[in-house]
């Protein structure tokens, strides 16, 4: 490898390098301790120095360096791992540089000239290579160390290295850890103590920071059931947040594609980089705080302040940029934020150049003025640029556009201004959709009401006007502090789906969308799948108690609503629970309003609650149960066992309280959520048990501490709701009124946010990825576990030897998955199917892990023989083996009978019922929601396969002679290298001939009249053995052992070939010989990799 020039003064290093070639200008040295003479005191301090102090020479022993015979510094050009290698370099300076450095006069130039040539050879390198990083001579060098130590395969990515220290046991090792894109490995070298460490990402169950006694703070990472500690990290933060984001990849990638799908800057593991991780979280996070679309990136983040009108000061904060969007946030404490769409952008002042300063206009005569930005000019250009770029209806907002030949569809917004209050660009509803909220419908508000609870109303309104004429409305309203005081204190219900579309960001989604969700609603109409039948089932059990939902109206919507949502995102389809949101946001919303409502929060705001397995909701019980730990030790000390409040929190996770709490007193809390997200409902449980913590502690079970907390949530009301009786939800115990205290839940908000107000949204979000990992791995160690239980009474495998069949069969599906960017084994993992089904292997993936397991050398890695014991455990023809299918097979060569694993040989060479395709996979399996399943082909399948008899040797079919000379040669191939392998070649040669002998006789006996009868003479033993004896291990392709042949008129059956057998002694015990499956699985981890690698 070519190095960067760099200058070595040679005197001080004379004694760890020894000179194996010089001329008059370079000089070949070997680092000691390395070929020839390696070993000894020397070569171990030398390897130790190597590792500790980040030295190439470590992995590339060989060097070669540049000098002049006037000058005492030279100049390190060159390094090689091998001397081969280093040869090469030699060879090429001596035939390109060497003549010409004769025609300069100078030193100098004769350094500078050399300097430049390497300096283009390292260039043209890199155009390709290492492109991307900020130090690409470090990070080739660094590389060339990751590929030397851990043989990984050429495709893996090294995304960046750290020098650090790891424990093993209580003696930490000094060493380097590399993160690659698939893998976490480590690599120490002390006092000829060598330590290799390779643990991909989707194996780690916990990924966390912790500290003490011995270590002040240290990255723990648990895998395998073993704890790995990684300590003295320079950049300890920068590690783990990098550590994290590639574990999450892993995660999201392998085993939860629907999330992964979405996350297309990172959809390429070839080109995963740490910067491109660091922006890829910045965007999440920015997102993520401004409840912006999925497809915004943040491309541009200034420094400045902003003039606050209402305040009248100027706030310190950051302007964040990205394709559609112009968001502020203060960094002062005050709290305030505010976010402008681009559409929303009418014009964009000259910058001031004095004050550095530049004013945007926004829709509604309303202008912000940034100050002391850094960079002023290029973020005009870049807001002017922006507003420019498209003439559609999401982003039309630039100032000529508004002022020249606007679409209709604006027009009409801006000539209607209390339409613009809930979005830009909405678009006229179809006949069938309703556009009216169903509780001004079912409950209109009446203004001559005069009753204290609507006084109450009418004031919390005008709180709002005042808020509204102060800090704006709609789309480009300034979040402030305040503003969530008012969220505390209630929201009037003529407001309330107004702002849960602002503050979920629905109000975006909407305007940038016009028409998609009518578009929707026709195109899902008349629709039969699975999701529409559970639609159906559930829709008169939500908010049954509520007049809007016992009429075909508040029905008919709700049943539009989920069905276009199913239709939009099948991978999700319909859950329960979506119904019990969907009526309370349809009561206070417009029918497209619920609907992308709906979209923020299964898509953003609850990621992965509404779907077969609700990671997402398991995650926030876990982040529940440490915000207990940490908030509420009384309760922690009193009940070790928390998994009680885990499955108690549940539904308020999945509804939002909403089916725990009566409705008029449920809707202030998705209020509070809607502004502050998971943060509100989080907040709220903790102030639950609090409320309730004495009562808990002196509970005897889990029974009765239920009992207690739905007592609870039943005296729980809204004393200031203005809701009539009839729409107000009874509690479900209505006994006890006497004895029961109710309590207020604005009070009971109001003390959430007051107790547990400080926690951050910031740490919610690093606890929910930490327990995330756990929830997932634990998820999937169930599904091993009742994969194990299944297949245990099919096989005589121990428990313990299928758990690492289990983990060497589901690697390799993942190995197969880790450089591709559309693997067709990912394509069918789908967690929602039965558990043997949710991880299956192609042809491609299954020919590696069965020549790797098979007891016997008989079937090389890419063999047409290997596609027959495929095809033929491969029971439903799918062109996918599940783990039970692919046992069996194994169980069948290892633990069966003779009899079964000559049968299991014999079958092998009967005609193929199917062709499989080019990438080994055929595509079935229609996207949940899409298709509906057919219950009773499952059904009648399952019949079948419990009435299936076992099968006979008399069921075989026969097997004609070019099929027969196969199978011949299989068991040439099995016998080959045992150490009675001639015995056992002469045994298959006698029964071969006998078998031929015997079809011969019994044709002769069967037509003797016949002429064609003798056309064939039975050869000599010499003779017949010929092609039969042969030990090629090559298979003829499927064509040349297919159907059988035209013109052959005789066959063996299995009964004549196991009769035959059977008579040889030497192939009995052959076969009876027990095969550790142990050992081969242990060959088999280690091997894997590297297989798997080296057959892409």
């Amino acid at each position: 490898m070519w190095l960067k020039p760099e200058e070595i003064l040679l005197k001080n290093a004379f004694k760890l390098w020894v000179t194996e070639k010089d001329n008059e200008y370079f000089v070949l040295q070997r680092r000691r301790g390395y070929g020839e003479g390696a070993g000894g005191l020397t070569g171990l301090l030398v390897g130790t120095l190597d590792t500790v102090l980040d030295s190439t020479s470590k992995v590339a022993p060989f060097r070669i360096l540049h000098h002049t015979s006037d000058s005492q510094v030279y100049w390190s050009i060159a390094c090689g791992v091998t001397k081969e290698e280093i040869v090469q370099h030699w060879d090429w300076l001596l035939q390109n540089i060497m003549r010409t450095l004769s025609v300069f006069d100078s030193s100098e130039d004769i350094t500078s000239f050399v300097q430049g040539k390497i300096r283009g050879l390292i260039a043209e390198e890199g155009k390709t290579s290492h492109k991307l990083e900020d130090d690409p001579e470090k990070f080739r060098e660094a590389y060339l160390r990751f590929e030397n130590w851990f043989a990984l395969p050429p495709e893996e990515k090294l995304v960046t290295y750290y020098a650090c220290s790891y424990w093993k046991g209580k003696v930490p090792c000094q060493g380097w850890l590399y993160l690659s894109t698939n893998f976490l490995c480590f690599y120490s070298y002390l006092l000829g103590a060598e330590v290799k460490l390779v643990i991909s990402w989707d194996e780690i169950w916990r990924l966390e920071k912790t500290s003490n006694v011995i270590l002040t703070e240290s990255i723990h990472v648990m895998a395998h059931g073993e704890d790995h500690y990684f300590s003295m990290l320079l950049h300890l933060s920068e590690t783990f947040v990098i550590m994290e984001q590639l574990a999450d990849y892993s995660i999201k990638r392998l085993f939860d594609k629907e999330a992964f799908e979405k996350e297309r800057a990172l959809s390429d593991p070839l080109q995963i980089t740490k910067r491109g991780l660091e922006a890829h979280a910045k965007s999440e996070q920015f997102r993520t705080f401004f409840r912006l679309p999925k497809e915004e990136n943040l491309l541009e983040v200034h420094e400045s302040f902003l003039w606050v009108p209402f305040s009248h000061f100027n706030t310190l904060g950051k302007i964040c940029l990205s394709e559609n969007y112009l968001c502020f946030a203060s960094q002062d404490g005050s709290q305030c934020h505010i976010i402008i769409p681009m559409r929303e952008v009418v014009n964009v002042e000259k910058p001031d150049t004095s004050s550095r300063a530049l004013t945007v206009y926004v829709r509604g005569k309303r202008a912000l003025r940034f100050t002391e930005v850094r960079d002023y000019q290029r973020l005009a250009t870049s807001i002017r640029s922006r507003c420019g770029i498209s003439a559609s209806p999401q982003h039309s907002a630039s100032a000529e556009v508004i002022r020249g030949e606007c679409q209709s569809l604006i027009n009409h917004f801006e000539d209607n201004p209390d339409d613009v209050t809930l979005m830009v660009g909405q678009k006229d509803s179809s006949k069938a959709v309703s556009t009216e909220a169903l509780m001004t419908v079912f409950h209109p508000q009446d203004v001559e009401n005069l009753d204290p609870k609507m006084l109450k109303e009418k004031m919390k309104e005008q709180s709002w006007n005042i808020h509204f004429s102060e800090y704006g409305r709609g789309t480009s309203m300034f979040f402030t502090r305040k503003t969530r005081d008012l969220i505390v204190r209630g929201v009037p219900e003529a407001l309330r789906g107004e702002l849960w579309m602002l503050f979920s960001g629905a109000v975006n989604d909407m305007a940038t969308h016009p028409g998609y969700y009518t578009g929707l609603v026709e195109q899902s109409l008349g629709t039969s799948t699975l999701a529409t039948d559970e639609i159906e089932r559930d829709l008169h059990r939500s908010l049954p108690e509520h007049p809007a939902f016992q009429s075909d109206t508040g029905i008919s919507a709700l049943r539009r609503v989920l069905t276009a949502y199913a239709y939009r995102n099948p991978k999700i389809g319909y859950c329960q629970a979506m119904n019990i949101l969907t009526s309370v946001l349809l009561l206070y919303a417009k029918e497209e309003e619920a609907f992308w409502l709906l979209v923020a929060v299964c898509e953003r705001m609850l990621p992965d609650y509404f779907n077969r397995r609700i990671i997402g909701a398991l995650v926030d019980q876990a982040v529940f149960e440490d915000l207990i730990r940490e908030n509420l030790p009384q309760l922690v000390e009193n009940m070790t066992d928390l998994s009680l409040f885990s499955s108690v929190s549940l539904s308020w996770f999945l509804t939002l309280f909403i089916s725990v709490l009566p409705i008029e007193s449920a809707v202030n809390v998705v209020d509070c959520f809607f502004y502050d997200g998971i943060k509100a409902i989080l907040q709220l449980g903790l102030a639950v048990l609090d409320y309730n913590m004495e009562a808990l502690i002196s509970c005897h079970d889990d029974a009765e501490a239920v009992t207690i907390l739905n007592k609870f949530f039943d005296s729980v009301t809204n004393k200031d709701s203005p809701l009539p009786p009839t729409v107000q939800q009874a509690p479900v115990n209505n006994n006890d009124k006497s004895t029961r205290l109710n309590v207020d839940i604005s009070e009971l908000i109001r003390e959430s946010y007051e107790k547990y107000g400080s926690i951050r949204s910031e740490d919610v979000e690093s606890s929910r990825k930490r327990n995330r990992l756990f929830v997932i791995q634990t998820l999937e160690d169930t599904t091993k576990q009742n994969v194990i239980r299944v297949v245990s009474q099919e096989v005589k495998f121990t428990p313990a030897q299928l758990d690492e069949l289990y983990n060497l069969f589901k690697r390799q599906l993942f190995l197969s998955c880790y450089w591709t960017m559309k693997s067709p084994a990912l394509l069918h993992h789908d967690p929602s199917l039965a558990y043997l089904e949710q991880y299956q292997l192609g042809f491609q993936q299954f020919s590696v892990l069965f020549y790797l397991l098979e007891p016997w050398a008989f079937c090389t890695n890419k063999s047409t023989l290997s596609l027959w014991v495929f095809r033929l455990i491969d029971e439903n023809q799918d062109g996918l083996v599940n783990f039970k299918e692919f046992c069996c097979a194994l169980d069948n060569l290892y633990c069966g009978s003779f009899t079964n694993k000559l049968k299991f040989l014999f079958k092998l060479h009967l005609p193929p019922d199917f062709d499989l395709p080019e990438d080994g996979v055929i595509k079935k399996s229609p996207e949940r929601g899409r298709g509906k399943v057919d219950l009773q082909a499952y059904l009648k399948q399952w019949q079948n396969e419990i009435l299936r008899k076992e099968e006979t040797i008399k069921d075989l079919p026969r097997i004609n002679q070019a099929q027969f000379i196969q199978f011949s040669k299989t068991l040439y191939n099995i016998f080959h290298g045992d150490p009675e392998e001639e015995s056992l070649y002469r045994a298959v040669a006698h029964v071969t001939s006998l078998l031929l002998r015997m079809e011969e006789v019994g044709r002769r006996l069967q037509e003797p009249s016949s002429p064609a009868a003798s056309s064939k003479p039975t050869p000599p033993d010499g003779e017949d053995q010929a092609p039969l004896t042969s030990k090629s291990s090559d298979t003829p392709s499927p064509q040349e052992v297919g159907p059988e042949v035209p013109g052959e008129d005789w066959s063996f059956s299995f009964e004549q070939v196991l009769a035959s057998l059977l008579n040889e002694p030497e192939i009995v015990s052959f076969f009876d010989k027990h095969v550790d499956i142990q050992s081969k699985m242990t060959q088999a981890q280690v091997a894997q990799l590297k297989l798997t690698g080296n057959s892409k």
